[in-house]
């Protein structure tokens, strides 16, 4: 360890790079690395005393939540399960943590951002980066070829995070997939319609659903030029489109991965392409796609598909899109993805409207057959809702508007105006528990009323159960609505069924 000297002119110079950051106005994210770092060489300079001093911080790329920001989360959970149990949807879990070799090459070039873990008992172990490959494991360990489920767990991404866009290196994941043999595009385009629901259901402002097809990408490539091994990597590099120009991604594919400039140009005259219906039928009659053999079942299907949507009325807010690649290596088939097209409110930050996309997914019929030792293939299609970008979006809703968030759900307070009632409070709220009333008491023997009046204010809890001696006496509480101060004597018989009831009006 340095020092003392050493360490304190380590820390002046830390102090001025994070002061001139500030004053630069950089990223919260940039400003927070360096925040971390000064406070690093603090704890290692100690104390006066000789002690430790701690690193008060959440690891990089994780974050605490609140009782305000947790009522959000449930909130949307609530929703989202809603609607995946609307749609017949069942649920499972699986480990946290899978042998390392279930998730290798499952990922293309995101498997770099695997967690792996030391070596424990002859394993070797990593985080889950997603729920679907898990999913997968699980269903040819299980032999189960037919299933609709949902899973909600958080997944593990060693990615450089980005926590004011709702990117993390924790983070929960909410995935319904459908997996079983069914006819084609009917099961994908119910996962459409689920987003085009929760995205509906959360009021995140308005979006779009983009949709391609990964045949119609191979095929593509294939009649542009793409040499058949280099197809994934291109596809990676298409992938970014949604955050890079043509110019760039251009630049990659033949300056990085080697591809012939002619076959980029023609990559970049499909990827310009974005229609619905239409737009099928105009590739259809595209002399060199419509000869790939992969490209026509693509388009075939994708014809199919937007009649399914226009079914479900929700072609409005679906486009199918060339350029739209998800660089995941288990896509077979169709693959869609969310995005929000505009800010959710104008008081918001900047921020909420380059969020990115907010729900991805696709056919993976291979996946099941990669971990069968009979190679049994068991056809899977599903989507993700993202969900912490979701919470951002909303939590910087609710700063904007300055909107009272609830974080109990206390139907009653239990109080007295007079001393010596205590036992009285106890014995009332033990009897409201015992019938289900959510009900809280102060933790005081004598509180005064006006106290308990503000607490009930500060929380959002709209009753107040009042006993005093009179009230002991004629076996009645006085039950006060806490917006209005009306006040009503109510019968402790029927206090249980009086507080449901205005519980329900409330």
């Amino acid at each position: 360890m340095a020092d003392k000297a050493q360490l304190q002119e380590s820390i002046k110079a830390q102090g001025e790079v994070v002061r001139k950051l500030k004053e630069a106005k950089a990223s919260k994210d940039q400003i927070g690395e360096e925040v971390a770092k000064l406070l690093e060489l603090k704890a290692q300079l100690g104390t006066d005393d000789g002690k430790q001093m701690f690193v008060l911080k959440t690891p990089k790329g994780t974050r605490d939540y609140n009782p305000k920001q947790m009522a959000i989360r449930e909130s949307v959970f609530n929703t989202i399960i809603s609607c995946f149990k609307r749609h017949g949807a069942e649920t499972i879990d699986t480990p946290v943590f899978e042998l390392k070799e279930t998730l290798t090459g499952k990922y293309g070039e995101d498997s770099k951002l695997i967690y792996d873990l030391k070596d424990q008992g002859g394993e070797l172990l990593s985080l889950r980066y997603d729920l679907t490959v898990p999913f997968a494991r699980y269903l040819a360990m299980n032999k189960i070829s037919n299933i609709k489920r949902y899973h909600i767990a958080k997944v593990y991404r060693r990615d450089n995070p980005a926590m004011t866009k709702g990117r993390y290196r924790e983070f929960y994941q909410c995935d319904f997939d459908i997996a079983g043999q069914y006819d084609p595009m009917i099961p994908d385009a119910e996962c459409i319609k689920v987003v085009h629901e929760i995205l509906t259901e959360l009021q995140l402002g308005d979006f779009r659903i983009k949709v391609n097809d990964r045949r119609i990408l191979d095929g593509m490539f294939a009649v542009c030029g793409v040499p058949d091994d280099k197809f994934r990597t291109i596809c990676s590099t298409v992938d970014k489109l949604d955050k890079a120009s043509w110019e760039e991604v251009k630049n990659e594919m033949v300056g990085e991965k080697g591809l012939a400039p002619e076959a980029a140009d023609r990559i970049g005259e499909y990827v310009r392409m974005h229609g619905g219906f239409d737009l099928a039928e105009k590739l259809l009659q595209d002399p060199q796609l419509s000869q790939n053999k992969h490209a026509l079942e693509g388009l075939t299907d994708m014809k199919d598909f937007f009649k399914y949507l226009e079914l479900f009325k929700i072609t409005d807010k679906v486009i199918f899109d060339l350029s739209l690649a998800r660089g995941l290596d288990y896509y077979t088939g169709v693959i869609y993805e969310a995005i929000l097209i505009q800010p959710l409110n104008v008081h918001a930050s900047e921020e909420l409207g380059s969020v990115g996309s907010v729900a991805g997914g696709g056919r993976y019929d291979g996946l099941v057959g990669m971990f069968d030792p009979k190679g049994r293939k068991v056809p899977c299609v599903g989507v993700s809702v993202g969900i912490e970008r979701v919470f951002s979006i909303l939590e910087q809703k609710a700063e904007a508007s300055e909107e009272k968030i609830r974080t109990t759900e206390t139907q009653v307070l239990v109080a007295s105006a007079q001393k010596n009632l205590l036992e009285e409070r106890l014995k009332l709220t033990s009897e409201l528990w015992d019938a289900g009333i959510k009900a809280e008491v102060l933790y005081k023997k004598n509180p005064k009323l006006l106290s308990q009046l503000q607490h009930c204010e500060e929380t959002g809890i709209p009753l107040v159960a009042i006993i005093g001696e009179q009230e002991l006496k004629e076996r009645v509480v006085k039950l006060r609505n806490v917006a209005t101060r009306e006040e009503v004597d109510v019968s402790r018989v029927t206090l249980v069924e009086e507080i449901k009831k205005r519980s329900i009006q409330l």
